[in-house]
């Protein structure tokens, strides 16, 4: 079971940083490219650009909590929470579902 993780390509965890502005400040992310990836199907489901996205949920989690502590951490854990959320339908589309079924 291990190989399915351990024959991971090394560039799918090799580093990347990205220079970008958040809040007017420019500065610097260094994250694996695997989560580049995601953070930029997140951008594109929501219709804007990665740097825009990066700049919204620092905003967002500024005004949640007051302070940004450890931000590529937390991208990397928003990454995991998308991704678990895309494997799981919506409740509203499994109501759909069976209403669907129930009139067919």
């Amino acid at each position: 079971m291990c190989q399915i993780y351990a024959s991971t390509e090394p560039a799918r965890y090799d580093s990347e940083a990205r220079s970008l502005r958040i809040q007017g400040c420019v500065t610097s992310l260094k994250l694996e490219k695997a989560f580049w990836s995601i953070l930029e199907e997140m951008a594109v489901e929501a219709e804007s650009s990665t740097p825009e996205l990066i700049n919204t949920l620092y905003t967002e989690v500024h005004q949640n909590f007051g302070e940004v502590r450890n931000f590529t951490s937390f991208l990397r854990t928003a990454c995991t929470i998308y991704l678990a959320r895309k494997d799981k339908p919506h409740p509203a589309s499994e109501l759909v579902s069976e209403s669907i079924q129930a009139t067919a």
